[in-house]
């Protein structure tokens, strides 16, 4: 247990504290003093109530103690506790040693690269970790100052702060008492950059890009976000479509107005008016639509092929016009929204054959954006899947985990067919199983991929020939457009003329539906 005691700044005082503990024979485990505020804090055994009805009346009995109460700490333990907090969860690499160059205490990050026990490491020398840099020198310097290096920590590349660890002597001198050693890899210092380049703290920051592919989408989403025009946003399901939408409206002058999402495909006709633009209930209340709610701010429209025809013409109207009304409403309203779109299909195909008007498709595509593929972009797979780890960790609350070199080579060549979506729940789902604390290929519960033979779905409903004769139809829908005659198509993959014309004629090929 701990006392706090609160006394006069009286010589000797202390001493006749001391003298009740020693005349008890209580034992004293730690002794803090402030004597700005005249408190005396004493680290005791636990003493049964009764003890400490007769004890603590004692040291009230002194001249000069003003007050005598238990407290839940020594203020030396929530300094030093803080501290170790602190430094633990820093999601970097932190070493400290002491004048010799000695290991004297290491974070968790730390001790997570090393595959050595923290009793095994504490006392070593941190070169045995630590290449090119000399420690041993450095302490033996006339002058220590901090310093920033690169050097090979666990044979990879780092940049390391070495500050010294300086204690005040008896003549106003600093005496060096050791060093501490914070590391940076490169994916962390890419991270500081990137966020350090945004021009708002809450624009693109979540959006990670390490590649050059994705920093260029970046820098024109960042442009697009400013010009307050539609954006029609293209990419396979889950590359982050409605991430890069969010960010475009953070990014805007609309940033403090709402972002609504719409569900096109989950929007049903009957329903569709009232939802868009409310309705003036027979009691006279009034139940708002989307765009009234997001008005001033942003509505994106999801999976925007799938709009039914009658949402289509909707939506254009009030484009055109820039106002609506309530269903059963005759006022008007002006609208003020702004409209991102996505898809994940060919919407110029879908307007070639009819199934999506082409009066709104160049209104809702006056800024276009393609999100690249996660399998073009090999960069951001390992920082995207070192973030989701992290991210997990954290959310069950338990240290950070470790990948296998193996298992980061996987998941750097996977093509990744459902993209970061795919990865985040792969990681998540390999975290949450996990009852050790480094992650290797096993953990990754993903169908089997290999550069020969290629990737292969474990739910794999299909005969063989209708895999061959899907394959067939979009090879034969990418080469129609370089080959649009049956005779020159015919020619380039070394079949007749007529039996080109049948598979054409099967797979409806022709230049209506493709686009030329």
């Amino acid at each position: 247990m701990r006392l706090e005691i609160t006394c006069e700044d009286r010589v000797g005082i202390a001493q006749e504290v001391l003298a009740i503990f020693v005349e008890r024979q209580i034992n004293i485990k730690g002794i803090d003093a402030i004597t700005e505020s005249g408190q005396i804090f004493m680290h005791m055994p636990d003493l049964e109530f009764t003890q400490l009805q007769d004890f603590m009346p004692q040291l009230r009995l002194i001249n000069g103690v003003k007050d005598v109460k238990t407290t839940n700490y020594m203020p030396s333990e929530r300094e030093r506790h803080v501290l170790d907090t602190l430094v633990r969860t820093i999601p970097d690499p932190i070493l400290s040693i002491d004048g010799r160059g000695l290991v004297y205490s290491l974070n968790d990050m730390a001790l997570q690269r090393i595959p050595e026990t923290e009793q095994e490491i504490k006392g070593q020398p941190i070169n045995h970790w630590i290449k090119g840099f000399n420690f041993s020198r450095y302490m033996e310097s006339s002058e220590v100052l901090p310093q920033t290096r690169r050097i090979k920590f666990m044979d990879e590349d780092f940049v390391a702060d070495i500050l010294p660890v300086q204690l005040p002597s008896e003549n106003n001198t600093k005496v060096i008492a050791g060093a501490v050693i914070m590391l940076k890899s490169e994916a962390r210092l890419g991270q500081q950059i990137n966020a350090f380049n945004q021009p708002k703290d809450n624009d693109f920051a979540n959006v990670l890009a390490f590649s050059p592919l994705m920093r260029k989408v970046v820098r024109e989403a960042r442009r697009m976000a400013l010009l307050d025009s539609s954006i029609l946003l293209t990419g396979e399901t889950g590359t982050g479509k409605e991430l890069i939408a969010r960010s475009c409206h953070q990014a805007s002058d609309r940033s403090d107005k709402p972002f609504i999402v719409v569900n096109c495909a989950s929007m049903p006709d009957e329903a569709c008016e009232s939802e868009l633009f409310g309705r003036l209930q027979q009691s006279g209340d009034v139940k708002k639509g989307i765009f009234e709610l997001a008005q001033g701010g942003t509505i994106f429209l999801d999976q925007v092929a799938q709009m039914s025809s009658t949402m289509q013409s909707k939506l254009l109207r009030v484009i055109d016009d820039g106002r609506y009304r309530r269903v059963d409403d005759e006022n008007e309203i002006e609208i003020n929204v702004r409209i991102i779109s996505a898809t994940n299909v060919d919407l110029l195909a879908l307007v070639e054959t009819g199934q999506f008007r082409e009066d709104l498709y160049y209104r809702l595509n006056v800024l276009g954006l393609n999100i690249p593929a996660l399998r073009t972009r090999r960069k951001d797979i390992l920082p995207l899947a070192e973030h989701f780890c992290k991210k997990a960790c954290q959310a069950s609350q338990r240290p950070m985990i470790k990948m296998e070199q193996s298992c980061a080579e996987f998941i750097e060549n996977y093509p990744w067919p459902g993209n970061v979506r795919q990865l985040e729940n792969t990681i998540l789902r390999a975290v949450a199983l996990l009852d050790v604390d480094v992650m290797s290929k096993a953990h990754l519960q993903l169908p089997t991929y290999s550069s020969d033979s290629g990737y292969l779905e474990t739910e794999f409903n299909e005969t063989l020939d209708e895999a061959v004769k899907n394959f067939e139809a979009q090879l034969l829908r990418k080469l129609y457009p370089a080959y649009p005659s049956t005779r020159q198509l015919a020619r380039k993959l070394g079949l007749s003329h007529t039996a080109i014309a049948n598979k054409l004629r099967e797979y409806n090929i022709n230049k209506k539906t493709i686009k030329i």
